[in-house]
């Protein structure tokens, strides 16, 4: 919670959100803890990965876990969407947590029963991540649907910074955790903080005795429309069907898509870096990954002063400038170069979500919202464990440092892509530009 004095001391445009008895005030916190759990297993699964592989198979076994992490979310966002579809937002995100919270909080206990092996762990991860794209996507519609159009950005911004700070405290976290115990108890934490998340989202929807789940009855502080499942035909592929009648969002994710691809090599690459290349520990793993959730959260915090550019040259800029920071991996030497590269990487990244999901809160109907939100966040996942299962062959191959490096120059090249093929399309008129969907919002 937050008192009155120091929601008087928050900028103009965040007070609203943090009104008494608001909805966004009591739901922050609840993903806030669960944002703290998947940071530290930022370090934690790719870690656990490194000592369980078998000798020579490091790389894979960290790709495989980096990806099974996340790949599985992918395939039940599309292959679920028949049964999880006309659930609230709020019911999606306990389902979500819940599954995460029992699953992973296996992994500690099969460590401690001595039967964890690679098969087992992989298994146990991919199972965690089932229902994910539909929480993630969830939380976002239950914002739109929560939230006034015009304090959406706002609170876009509040979540992604939640993120980025779970980012630096996280692998901090962990790191000096791993130093006194196994990395499967991080693990542990992890689930325990899905827990968490499953409660307070129970408690939070609770208000003036209404109990989640009864719709019809004590609605008050606009929680009803947080509760109630948006209004409108759910038909199957409906996402899809509306993204084809919009470009400009089909063009966003189809450049975050290989945004992420190519950053999906990075996250295998990165502890085989610190391990093999600079034969260092999770210390300083989860040194790079707090430089980049600080620069992140100060980057995503610029995005009031931002929000009023060009939105599409912002993105492109964006992917641009992340590369470009990577470039310091290539160099031999002292690692404070690429320590401060992975920061800026970050502080150019922070802005990135936030801006292309309000985007698409504001250009897609509320009724297809959820359904949109959870073909993005499918689509999406698909892109950073294709590049996570390049990655184990590619290190294997060319070494970590040149894999870094590398992805950098691809994301580059991404963006000037994307900057060629966006001006021809607007010179040919195929495509809006969408800077004025921002603009409507943050009137």
């Amino acid at each position: 919670m937050i008192s009155s004095a120091l929601r008087s001391r928050l900028p103009r445009d965040y007070r609203p959100l943090f009104e008494r008895r608001g909805p966004f005030r009591r739901l922050l916190p609840a993903f806030a803890v669960s944002d703290l759990g998947d940071g530290m297993s930022v370090v934690a699964v790719a870690w656990l990965a490194l000592q369980l592989a078998p000798p020579g198979g490091s790389g894979l076994l960290v790709g495989a876990a980096v990806a099974a992490y996340v790949l599985p979310g992918a395939a039940g966002g599309l292959l679920l969407g028949r049964w999880l579809r006309g659930l609230p937002a709020r019911r999606l995100i306990r389902a979500d947590a819940w599954t995460r919270a029992v699953l992973l909080g296996c992994v500690p206990l099969a460590w401690a029963l001595g039967v964890l092996g690679p098969a087992l762990y992989l298994a146990l991860l991919a199972g965690s991540s089932l229902l994910h794209a539909w929480g993630s996507s969830a939380k976002y519609a239950l914002v739109a649907e929560a939230v006034p159009p015009g304090q959406r950005l706002a609170a876009n911004v509040l979540l992604s910074t939640s993120t980025w700070v779970a980012t630096v405290a996280g692998p901090a976290l962990a790191g000096a955790l791993a130093v006194a115990v196994a990395p499967a108890w991080l693990i542990g934490l992890d689930a325990l903080s899905f827990a968490v998340l499953a409660v307070l989202a129970v408690r939070s929807g609770r208000s003036g005795g209404r109990e989640v789940g009864r719709e019809e009855e004590g609605r008050e502080d606009g929680v009803a429309a947080a509760v109630a499942p948006p209004a409108g035909p759910r038909r199957s592929g409906e996402g899809l069907r509306v993204l084809r009648t919009r470009p400009g969002l089909l063009g966003l994710l189809a450049l975050t898509w290989l945004f992420n691809l190519f950053y999906g090599p990075v996250e295998v690459a990165l502890p085989l870096f610190v391990g093999q290349d600079l034969h260092a520990g999770p210390g300083l793993l989860g040194l790079y990954w707090t430089a980049f959730g600080l620069g992140a959260a100060l980057g995503t915090l610029a995005v009031g002063a931002l929000r009023r550019l060009p939105v599409w040259p912002m993105l492109l800029g964006i992917v641009a400038a992340h590369g470009l920071a990577m470039l310091p991996f290539a160099l031999h030497g002292p690692n404070w170069p690429s320590v401060v590269g992975f920061a800026l990487a970050g502080v150019v990244y922070g802005p990135y979500s936030a801006l292309a999901l309000s985007l698409f809160q504001d250009g897609v109907p509320p009724a297809a919202l959820t359904a949109v939100l959870a073909l993005r966040a499918s689509v999406l996942l698909t892109a950073g464990p294709v590049g996570t299962a390049l990655g184990g062959p590619l290190t294997a191959v060319l070494g970590p440092r040149q894999v870094l490096a590398g992805a950098g120059l691809a994301m580059a090249a991404v963006a000037v892509g994307a900057a060629v093929v966006r001006v021809r399309s607007l010179a040919r008129g195929r495509i809006p530009s969408p800077a004025g969907l921002l603009r409507q919002e943050t009137r």
